[in-house]
């Protein structure tokens, strides 16, 4: 048995969880937050087959997708009066997924 984390973009995250249970996968959902933006994501605990990894993950790839975001560059110090100017935002991409696929010894739901 397998045990997949699927680290979706939180935006994606109902459309991940609408597609697995469709695919009949049953999993735990927790919030969590990414380090770079501190952005808002969703972890997926998916137990599995061995031969069922490859089906996971590609219901969460056909779920998960990129985009596009602004984020400010670097905190802007002064004032206006001291004649500073404000970073101009970042472009960034976001979203997509982040799997994680181990070994398990043993499952069970009780």
């Amino acid at each position: 048995m397998k045990l997949v984390f699927a680290i979706v973009n939180g935006d994606d995250s109902a459309a991940v969880s609408k597609a697995l249970s469709k695919a009949g996968f049953r999993a735990t959902k927790f919030a969590s937050a990414g380090s770079f933006l501190s952005a808002g994501n969703t972890t997926f605990l998916i137990c599995v087959e061995d031969e069922q990894v490859d089906k996971v993950i590609e219901v969460v790839q056909s779920k998960c997708h990129h985009r596009k975001q602004f984020v400010p560059s670097t905190p802007t110090y002064g004032s206006p009066a001291s004649g500073t100017v404000p970073s101009m935002p970042l472009e960034v991409f976001v979203g997509g997924a982040t799997v994680f696929v181990t070994n398990i010894e043993r499952f069970e739901k009780l």
